[in-house]
């Protein structure tokens, strides 16, 4: 059982928590528990090691923002005990979860899980704090943000758990976000490759490490919202939630709709190459030097090339890396070549993401026709085997996102 920031925010949602454990417990099963820290917490220990140094050291990074998921585990162990939970808490170094020495950003590489397994055969719940671990150098390490989730898909495959249930701040995975479209539906189950597609191109119902993660060891992961009550009686086997498992086990049973999800992210900046070389080479000298600084580029489209010999090349890259490229870009302007460098951050990407796009053709017509008729215009597109993105004005975002759901047959029945 994996719980977020939102969950643990404060005793009284922590005591919920605790209830919600013991009804698993009740029900016969061996519980660990994954924890977040306390909602805002690791933003406000991330703001005291900015203010103590600028350029801080990394592995003193990590000994702070890994404090916040040391309260709320020693918290619900505390929580757990006073309604007669045997529980205790066991931190990253103790069990030990072993990552490499990438400070920050570490990514793990083993988890000894005898004492856990001792500790669960014994009837105790384990309460252990995710997004950290131990490096190689003994040091506190932890997994960047976002990496509780999957702090507890490598868990559940250490210890071979039957599921591995991640209680968040909403039921289930939609169709599309239900703020924008209050009649998206919930989805039972979700293929990892579906799931690992929607979190990538903006869904915020999974981290996209665990997903990948849960893929490649076969975990399977329950969504399920931890603002039920916990008192009801349900165990998490008989929760409404969505199931992210394999495509073999979903077989015909899914809603096995053309489209699975809709997802939209207006994190991205648009950057336009003018006159650019039209030779070979060209094109590398732009994304090398981006590359070599870790920068991420998405979508790309080179123009149709000029009487004068050059072309027009167009990218995205993460909004919070615009000033980053622009950067690397204007020293290398000599390298290069370019005439001018043109940036827009007022653009979103919107995504449709579905396996049935394997085996049938007009997906992409869909999307142009549909955006077309509302007189969206695209400025971009990128494609995968059961993905189709495409860059618009952001003011269209939300537009965007109801004209495809009805597109595509997704919205629910009235009162569904």
């Amino acid at each position: 059982m994996k719980f977020g920031g939102t969950s643990m925010a404060g005793i009284e949602r922590i005591r919920s928590v605790a209830a919600r454990v013991k009804r698993e417990v009740n029900a016969g099963n061996q519980v660990a528990v994954v924890v977040s820290a306390m909602a805002g917490e690791t933003d406000r220990l991330v703001g005291f090691c900015r203010e103590a140094s600028s350029l801080y050291d990394a592995r003193e990074y990590d000994v702070v923002v890994a404090s916040g998921e040391q309260v709320t585990s020693g918290l619900l162990a505390l929580a757990l005990q006073s309604i007669g939970v045997p529980a205790r808490s066991w931190l990253g170094w103790q069990l030990p979860i072993r990552t490499n020495d990438a400070h920050a950003s570490a990514r793990i590489q083993d988890i000894d899980t005898a004492a856990l397994d001792a500790a669960l055969a014994s009837g105790e719940v384990a309460v252990i704090p995710g997004f950290q671990g131990v490096s190689d150098n003994d040091r506190i390490s932890t997994l960047g943000r976002g990496g509780s989730d999957t702090s507890a898909v490598a868990i559940a495959a250490a210890m071979k758990a039957d599921r591995c249930d991640i209680y968040t701040d909403v039921d289930g995975v939609y169709t599309t976000d239900p703020r924008i479209v209050p009649r998206a539906r919930k989805l039972k189950r979700v293929t990892y490759e579906e799931m690992l597609e929607l979190a990538s191109v903006g869904a915020k119902v999974l981290q996209t490490r665990s997903v990948g993660l849960a893929m490649k060891t076969g975990v399977r992961i329950q969504v399920l919202s931890s603002f039920d009550d916990p008192n009801d009686g349900a165990t998490a086997d008989t929760l409404p939630g969505t199931m992210i498992v394999g495509d073999d086990e979903i077989g015909d049973d899914m809603e096995r709709q053309l489209i699975t999800g809709i997802a939209h992210d207006k994190n991205e900046a648009k950057i336009t190459l003018t006159d650019v070389p039209d030779k070979p080479g060209a094109v590398a000298r732009i994304f090398s030097p981006l590359a070599a600084i870790n920068i991420n580029v998405d979508m790309i489209i080179q123009n149709i090339a000029h009487s004068t010999g050059s072309t027009d090349v167009t990218f995205t890259v993460p909004q919070a890396e615009l000033s980053r490229a622009l950067d690397v870009l204007e020293k290398s302007r000599g390298e290069i070549g370019y005439g001018t460098l043109v940036h827009d951050t007022k653009v979103a990407k919107i995504s449709v993401v579905g396996v049935g796009m394997r085996s049938h053709a007009g997906v992409a017509s869909t999307m142009f026709t549909a955006l077309a008729d509302r007189g969206i215009n695209i400025q971009a597109i990128s494609t995968s085997e059961i993905k189709v993105s495409v860059l618009i004005e952001e003011d269209y975002t939300e537009l965007a996102v109801r004209v495809l759901h009805t597109a595509y047959g997704l919205d629910a029945e009235e009162g569904a």
